[in-house]
């Protein structure tokens, strides 16, 4: 028996009926054991110097456990989510190094603030067998390895709430997330009976069964890792509805981390994976809209309600685990970078990266109007009543010379001229506004370049074009009954390409949307970012026989 909770939306885990010997039913409640407390270990006194965590970036952490060296989640270099993030800190110096040092890499997560594939490309060109670990998720964390060309001969799929022993005084256990359990994971790490828990970016770590009093514990705490609602406009969603939703859901999270903090009460928390920053200048107006949390304030209101120690951490700052645990106000106890190290990022190097986009923009594939079906049939999503219309603009807003303008229609995956006559929710595409234009004040009405044709009546080649500007944007508009989305067309058309998710749109902040009324059609969307094929679409078979 299954249930679905909300409707549409997260189908739960299946329900086992049982009956008794009268034929009645058994209500059982279950209660498993903790899988952290089989073979339990005592704590051992920790020599200065033996557990030393160091903070690099974001969700990157070195930690030096006795004479073994583990990386969490490294991100060092280039963007996440296409070209959406970029890392806020500067990393130090010494970062590779360390990382061609690490006995072991832990990964959460397939997205790619914490699986860098630029970062694990320098990694693997030293050490390509260095041993990484993951958790068995529904979507393997490195599904798209191959393609990615990074050579990595040594990753290690384990099982979830089983101790993973690396020697006698050390083990690790990955744990799933209780809301997002097909990509999500945490980690607990013991070493001589002492553990520290990263819940990382999990809704809800284990089901919100955790270890209490563990010894360090950090997480995630800015908020702001989504497009809701600075993407969103039209209806309700004013410039001055966002600001009051923006400041009230991030003082509910940090309000939720310092309940949890205090009711797991570890000895010391820090709040991190939550550093990056929307640094390129097409995105300024997200970087100033999508207000995230400070982790002093995070840090105080813990204060406040617990005894519990708190650490924000800095680029290259390191925590002595034995020291703080012996006395908390050893000075040594935390030592801080050197006087003058560079913290912030004050430049990125854009070119290398947008370059890589800006190249499916021309490719071949798109000179042929039949790779609207045959990516929508590989994406494999149908059977949904949903219609979606897609235009292709420049950076600037205005349609693409050449670009395609068309209409997908989920129920059957058919791609009519016509927005079809039965009541059905509808996504259609339209120019965004102008950089500095409010949603508010901009038309209501799309600005069309062309009607939507039949895709056989579609240009077999695009015209030449050459580029005067890296960034390139698709609009997806979306009316769900009168709801809308746009996306940047040198990222949809890699996606596309590559056969990646849509992560890169929406978590990435490179798509617009509008809704009227306001509804989240969960199963389009889910299946969009999670649940694509493994392999990307045979663009060369598709060339063969549609070229």
């Amino acid at each position: 028996m299954k249930y679905i909770n909300p409707p549409g939306s997260f189908c739960q885990d299946e329900l086992v009926v049982e009956k008794n010997e009268e034929n009645g039913l058994l209500f059982l409640e279950l209660n498993p054991p903790n899988p952290w407390d089989s073979e339990p270990r005592s704590p051992e006194d920790l020599a200065f110097g033996e557990v030393q965590i160091t903070y690099l970036t974001h969700a990157c952490m070195d930690l030096r456990l006795g004479d073994k060296r583990m990386v969490f989640d490294p991100w060092l270099i280039g963007p996440a989510f296409a070209r959406g993030w970029w890392l806020l800190h500067e990393p130090p110096s010494d970062w590779l190094e360390r990382l061609y040092q690490a006995d072991l890499i832990y990964i959460s997560h397939m997205h790619s603030d914490h699986l860098s594939y630029p970062t694990l490309k320098k990694v693997a060109g030293r050490r390509p067998d260095i041993p990484i670990y993951v958790g068995n998720t529904e979507r393997p964390v490195f599904w798209n390895l191959k393609r990615s060309g990074v050579q990595l001969t040594n990753i290690n799929v384990v099982p979830f709430g089983i101790w993973q022993q690396v020697d006698k005084n050390l083990r690790f256990m990955i744990l799933m997330d209780g809301v997002h359990p097909e990509m999500d994971t945490c980690i607990i790490v013991e070493y001589k009976g002492h553990k520290i828990l990263n819940t990382v970016d999990c809704t809800r770590p284990n089901g919100g069964r955790l270890p209490m009093k563990v010894d360090l514990m950090m997480s995630d705490f800015a908020g702001g890792a989504s497009g809701f609602p600075m993407t969103f406009s039209g209806g309700k969603f004013t410039e001055e509805w966002k600001a009051q939703f923006i400041k009230t859901e991030r003082k509910k999270l940090l309000n939720y981390k310092a309940r949890l903090v205090k009711d797991l009460q570890p000895r010391i928390y820090c709040p991190f994976a939550g550093y990056f920053v929307e640094s390129h200048p097409s995105d300024k107006y997200i970087k100033e809209t999508n207000i995230k949390n400070d982790p002093n304030e995070l840090n105080n209101l813990i204060k406040k309600n617990s005894d519990v120690l708190t650490w924000t951490p800095r680029p290259g700052a390191t925590l002595d685990l034995g020291r703080m645990l012996k006395d908390p106000t050893d000075r040594k106890g935390i030592i801080e970078p050197p006087e003058g190290t560079k913290i912030y990022k004050d430049s990125w190097d854009f070119g290398p990266y947008l370059r890589i986009l800006n190249a499916a923009v021309g490719d071949e594939i798109f000179r042929h109007s039949c790779w609207i079906k045959e990516y929508f049939t590989w994406a494999g999503f149908k059977d949904y009543n949903l219609v979606v219309r897609m235009i292709e603009t420049d950076e600037d807003f205005n349609p693409f010379p050449g670009g395609y303008d068309y209409l997908v229609d989920f129920l059957d995956l058919s791609f009519p001229k016509e927005r079809p006559s039965r009541e059905h929710p509808y996504e259609e595409g339209s120019v965004l506004n102008p950089p500095n234009t409010s949603a508010s004040t901009a038309s209501p009405t799309p600005k069309i370049h062309r009607s939507c044709p039949d895709l056989a009546q579609l240009p077999p080649t695009l015209p030449s074009f050459r580029f005067t500007r890296v960034n390139h944007l698709l609009d997806i508009i979306t009316w769900i009954s009168k709801s809308l989305i746009r996306s940047r067309v040198d990222v949809i058309r890699h996606v596309v390409k590559h056969g990646l998710l849509w992560d890169d749109l929406y978590i990435g902040f490179q798509t617009r949307l509008q809704r009227d009324p306001d509804v989240y059609h969960h199963l389009f969307w889910n299946h969009f970012q999670i649940k694509l094929p493994l392999t990307p679409p045979n663009w060369k078979s598709f060339l063969m026989y549609c070229g």
